[in-house]
């Protein structure tokens, strides 16, 4: 990477005014044109925006929905015009932004290849050379002479994104249109961003994928209500991004515990019940606590937990059983505390645990489901699915 700097935006700002009276026919022209009282509300889209990209850098840009990312990447790209600052860019810019934008619904996959491909100003002979790797790399081959109006949205990006990789460029804005795009094709479309960085290409990048983040930014920049609250290093902004919503998160998790019925969530046949379960996450070791409350006595009980994430993917679990552990007799009226303690092998994020009490060669007393829950923060994080601790060694 070097020192030499492709985009500079200095102190822009992008300003919006929204009409509160609106005249939608000729009739409503006349009749009440003059005596309507027009009014309007600016809306600040982006307020005192400067940062640098220097040339080989691959540039995120991250932030909530409404911060005013995508309306930046727009502005880097021409389509807007900033209301005051000043951006510059040095080299050919290719946005891909809207992906799909000058694609005809009404033609069929191939013929938008060609038009695609003359917009972007290749010739038919350099389209006809270029027209098997297009369709191969988007995967649509069973699919280019059907119209692209049939083509569900995946396959429209595919095709899109397919084509505009052919238009070779110094800068690329990428404003998250792979989310649509399966897991084969995202990864596609990540080494293609990978080999454009070995060659020295500038990628500017706007995603709400913190992995992504990790693994392919050198430096990037915070939006929060439309101002840069944070400009840093990769793993920074990540941080910052992923600690706003877990603390986010944590005051909704409060929240809710006073508002939920916890019986939703709550099976068995009552024999036995958690009081109280926690999971405290810290840097090196996960400790899931509970007190258990005998409402009858069991005998040989079997008592097991699940860590889930956000999606529900269960990461791991066990129970007394599975670890060969036998418990002693819970009398009833008896309480007990127990506690699990487990390598801490996670990322940041927010993680929720399923608590079970069984007896008697399987009898439920009691399943939990989100028995409890964790916002862990990680200053270490990766960008893969767990994080355990790694040494190396070599002679």
């Amino acid at each position: 990477m070097s020192t030499e700097t492709v985009i500079k935006v200095d102190q822009v700002y992008k300003n919006f005014v929204l009409p509160h009276e609106r005249v939608t026919s000729v009739k409503t022209l006349f009749t009440r044109g003059f005596k309507l009282k027009k009014s309007s509300e600016t809306q600040h889209a982006l307020k005192d925006i400067s940062f640098e990209v220097k040339k080989g850098e691959f540039f995120g840009i991250v932030g909530r929905n409404g911060s005013g990312k995508s309306t930046l990447l727009k502005i880097l790209a021409g389509i807007y015009q900033p209301t005051k600052g000043s951006v510059n860019v040095e080299g050919k810019l290719v946005p891909f932004i809207e992906l799909g934008v000058g694609f005809n619904p009404e033609l069929t996959g191939r013929e938008n290849v060609y038009l695609n491909g003359a917009m972007l100003g290749f010739s038919k002979n350099h389209v006809d050379k270029m027209y098997h790797s297009i369709v191969e790399f988007a995967e649509l081959e069973k699919f280019m002479d059907q119209k692209l109006k049939n083509y569900s949205s995946g396959m429209q990006v595919r095709l899109a994104f397919s084509m505009a990789i052919r238009a070779e460029a110094d800068i690329l804005l990428v404003d998250e249109v792979l989310a649509v795009g399966d897991a084969d094709f995202q990864r596609k479309c990540y080494e293609y961003f990978s080999l454009m960085k070995k060659k020295n290409k500038t990628i500017v990048f706007v995603t709400h994928d913190m992995s992504a983040v990790q693994q392919f930014c050198d430096r990037g920049i915070f939006i929060e209500k439309n101002e840069i609250i944070l400009a840093g290093s990769a793993q920074e902004i990540a941080n910052a991004y992923s600690k706003m919503f877990l603390e986010e998160a944590q005051e909704r998790q409060k929240k809710d515990k006073k508002e939920a019925t916890s019986t939703k969530s709550i099976w068995g046949d009552g024999a036995a019940k958690f009081i109280d379960p926690e999971i405290v996450a810290e840097k090196d070791l996960i400790t899931i606590n509970a007190k258990v409350q005998a409402n009858k006595t069991l005998n040989r009980p079997i008592i097991g937990f699940l860590v889930k994430n956000t999606s529900g993917q269960v990461l791991f679990g066990t129970n007394t059983q599975k670890l060969r552990i036998e418990l002693p007799k819970l009398t009833a009226g008896e309480t007990r505390t127990i506690s699990w303690s487990i390598p801490n092998i996670l990322n940041e994020g927010i993680y929720t645990v399923d608590m079970a009490i069984s007896y008697s060669q399987g009898i439920t007393a009691q399943w939990w489901e989100d028995a409890c829950t964790t916002n862990f923060y990680q200053m270490d994080g990766s960008p893969f699915l767990v994080n355990p601790r790694a040494s190396f060694d070599i002679s």
